[in-house]
């Protein structure tokens, strides 16, 4: 059964790249309400933490240096269908593959730099999102 709540994260180079704002508002202006937000940077541990489900893979050392590199931006995310809103809406990983208008067509420099994250499951996005955010921090 899908949810309504969805987790995201605007990567360290569309951070770096001083698109927060532009990305925040797609997001808004596609119906999602922002139910928690902060600026943060991870360690590249924590990283590693975050994406250890990738860790036997051959990207994952290059995924976890690349997500210390700088700050980001986790954000939990509402709207009816939220993950699979979310997930047309920020396009497909590889940005010479994602639709005309998504946020890595946007805003992505490539496919290891595609600047954001959506969960991929309801259930993942229960994970990730409480990852990085008590249920004290939701609105």
């Amino acid at each position: 059964m899908a949810t309504n709540r969805t987790f995201t994260m605007i990567k360290p180079d569309a951070v770096e790249a001083g698109n927060i704002g532009a990305i925040t508002k797609m997001i808004q202006e596609a119906g999602f309400r922002i139910v928690a937000m902060k600026m943060t940077k991870l360690s590249e541990e924590r990283a590693g933490q975050f994406y250890e489900v990738h860790s036997e893979r051959p990207f994952y050392n290059d995924l976890c240096n690349y997500m210390s590199s700088g700050a980001i931006v986790p954000m939990i995310l509402e709207k009816d269908n939220a993950v699979e809103d979310f997930r047309t809406l920020i396009g497909a990983t590889n940005p010479a593959e994602a639709a005309e208008g998504t946020i890595r067509n946007l805003f992505a420099e490539s496919i290891e730099a595609n600047a954001i994250h959506g969960s991929d499951s309801d259930e993942n996005a229960a994970i990730e999102g409480s990852f990085f955010f008590s249920a004290t921090e939701r609105f």
